[in-house]
C-alpha cells in the first residue's frame, strides 16, 4: 500500500520543478500537431498575397494560430483524459501522469483561446479572430465531446477543425474568404481520413480498449483500406482544383506527389484484400510527407508569382 501511494505521488513531486511544469504545459499544446497546422497556414497566406505578405502579418497569424490550436489541444486533453489513460500511445500525456491538474489544464486552454482571439483581432483582423475561436469551439464541443465517441465518421467531420488554419491564414491577408481558401480546406479535409485511419489501423487495440469507434475498430480491414483509397482519390483530384489560381510548379508537384500517394494507398488496399501483412504506418508517415510537398510547392509557386490562368478574386 505504501509503495503504491509513493508511486502515485511521484509525478506530482516532479511537477513542482519548473522544468517539468514547462514540459507538461508544452505537452498539452501537442506541438507536433501544431507544427502541421502552421505548415499549411503559410502557403495559404502566400497564395492569398500571390507573393510574400508582410513578415509581421505572417508572424502574428502564426502566433495567434498557435495559441488557438494550443487552446483546442489543451481542452481536448481535459475532455479525453479518461481515454488517454487507457490508450498505450497516450499514457505519457500530462493529465494522465498528473503533472498538470485537469482544472489547471482547463484554465490554461480557456486563457489561450481568449488570448488567441484578442491577439488575432489586434494584429490581423476580426474575421481571422472569429474563425480561430469558431475552430476551437467546433473541435472541442462537436468533435471531442460528440462525434469522437459516437460515430465511426468522427474523424471525417471532426477533421474539419484541422482544415481551418488555411482559411484563417487567407482571411488574415485578405479580410475575407475566397474560393481558393475553400479548395485548400477541402484538400486537408480529404487528406485527414487516410492519414488518421492508417494510424488507427496500427493502434486498433488502443481505440477498442478506450471504446472509441474509429473506423478500423468497427469495420472490416478491406472496407477501411477501400475507404482510404476513395478519400485518397478525392484528395488528389481536389488538389487540381487549385491549378487555376497557381502556376505550373504547384500543378506539376500536385500531380506527381498525388500519383505517388495513390500508389501507396492502392498497394495497402491490395495487400489488405489478400490478407498479407501490411504497414499502415508507412502510409501515415508518407501522408505527412505528401502534404509537406504540396504545401511547399504551393508556397514557392506563390512566392515566385508564377503565371496563372487568372486571379478571379482580385
Amino acid at each position: 500500500m505504501t509503495t503504491t501511494d509513493t508511486t502515485a505521488a511521484e509525478p506530482r513531486q516532479h511537477a513542482t520543478r519548473p522544468g517539468d511544469l514547462l514540459k507538461a504545459y508544452l505537452g498539452l499544446l501537442k506541438p507536433r500537431v501544431i507544427e502541421l497546422l502552421l505548415v499549411t497556414t503559410i502557403p495559404a497566406m502566400l497564395l492569398a498575397e500571390r507573393g510574400i505578405p508582410s513578415p509581421w502579418l505572417v508572424l502574428s497569424t502564426l502566433i495567434g494560430g498557435t495559441m488557438a490550436a494550443g487552446s483546442a489541444n489543451a481542452l481536448n486533453c481535459v475532455a479525453d483524459a479518461d481515454i488517454d489513460q487507457v490508450m498505450q500511445r497516450t499514457r505519457a500525456r500530462p493529465l494522465v501522469r498528473h503533472t498538470v491538474s485537469n482544472r489547471h489544464a482547463l484554465i490554461f486552454g480557456v486563457v489561450l483561446g481568449l488570448g488567441s482571439f484578442g491577439f488575432l483581432w489586434a494584429t490581423t483582423n476580426l474575421l481571422a479572430a472569429v474563425l480561430a475561436v469558431a475552430t476551437i469551439l467546433f473541435y472541442v464541443l462537436i468533435y471531442t465531446l460528440v462525434l469522437k465517441r459516437r460515430t465511426a465518421q468522427n474523424i471525417v467531420w471532426g477533421g474539419a477543425a484541422g482544415c481551418m488554419p488555411v482559411v484563417i491564414g487567407w482571411a488574415g491577408v485578405t479580410g475575407r474568404v475566397d474560393w481558393p481558401a475553400l479548395v485548400m480546406f477541402g484538400i486537408i479535409f480529404f487528406w485527414t481520413p487516410p492519414h488518421t485511419w492508417a494510424l488507427a489501423v496500427k493502434y486498433k487495440a488502443d481505440y477498442e480498449r478506450a471504446g472509441v469507434p474509429m473506423l478500423p475498430v468497427v469495420a472490416e480491414p478491406s472496407y477501411v483500406s477501400r475507404q482510404i483509397v476513395a478519400y485518397s482519390w478525392l484528395m488528389v483530384l481536389w488538389t487540381l482544383l487549385l491549378a487555376p489560381a497557381t502556376g505550373w510548379l504547384y500543378t506539376a508537384f500536385a500531380v506527381a506527389s498525388g500519383a505517388w500517394f495513390l500508389w501507396l494507398a492502392h498497394r495497402l488496399h491490395t495487400a489488405t484484400k489478400r490478407g498479407e501483412p501490411t504497414k499502415p504506418m508507412r502510409l501515415f508517415h508518407m501522408s505527412n510527407t505528401y502534404l509537406m510537398i504540396v504545401c511547399v510547392a504551393l508556397a514557392v509557386d506563390s512566392a515566385l508569382g508564377l503565371p496563372i490562368l487568372g486571379w478571379p478574386w482580385s
